[in-house]
């Protein structure tokens, strides 16, 4: 009975996050009021849930289906992987758009080198998607680079918190959903419960969007 309803309340919940993903990403991508900010966030809200959808869904469906899905998780990993690192991109240049911060070369260089060294180990062989099976000590070396893309995406976040109220938040749900994440990359191999963090991290996703759709609605008020 307990297995069921975790099944079924994980099926829910990953339904309900790639709904609200998609539809916030929709609604922010195509109002008419349209700048650069609203197209920069509904990009990345719409990344968000299309490539954790490479995951989610076949993750759901194997519950549900006697099928062996290993090679369409690993390769739904992957994608997610490299969505979130584009992801973090963006949330640089939401970054540099909102609050029209000058002098940000450097940085900019620091992301997109980051960006670029975390999708080339990504798709090294040695990560085994297809199989499913990679070891720890990729997931760690990959997940360096990014790990350092979040930090800095976290300063500057935090940096600006009070000067929008809309984005005050930010910086600490980016912080938490890499502290989940993290839990997630290096402790499920021997204790597969940790996995259960992705809920809270992804929670924390959820919050970044509705931030996204709060801004918005101020601007188009």
């Amino acid at each position: 009975m307990g297995e069921i309803m975790r099944i079924y309340g994980e099926t829910i919940f990953d339904i309900c996050y790639l709904i609200t993903a998609l539809v916030i990403g929709v609604y922010i991508l195509f109002l008419k009021y349209r700048n650069n900010l609203g197209r920069l966030m509904g990009t990345a809200t719409l990344l968000l849930g299309c490539g954790d959808a490479f995951h989610l869904v076949p993750r759901v469906l194997k519950n549900f289906i006697q099928y062996d899905f290993t090679a369409e998780l690993g390769i739904g990993k992957l994608v997610t992987s490299v969505t979130m690192t584009i992801f973090y991109i963006l949330m640089f240049y939401i970054y540099k758009n909102k609050y029209k911060v000058e002098n940000t070369k450097k940085i900019e260089y620091s992301i997109w080198i980051l960006a670029i060294i975390r999708i080339i180990l990504c798709m090294l062989p040695q990560n085994n998607w297809i199989t499913n099976d990679g070891s720890l000590m990729m997931g760690i070396i990959r997940n360096i680079p990014f790990t350092i893309m979040g930090l800095i995406i976290i300063v500057l976040y935090y940096q600006k918190r009070e000067e929008c109220n809309e984005f005050k938040h930010i910086w600490i749900n980016v912080l938490l959903s890499f502290v989940f994440y993290l839990i997630v990359v290096l402790g499920t191999t021997k204790v597969p419960i940790l996995g259960a963090f992705m809920i809270p991290k992804t929670v924390c996703y959820i919050l970044i969007i509705v931030a996204f759709a709060k801004m918005i609605k101020k601007n188009k008020e």
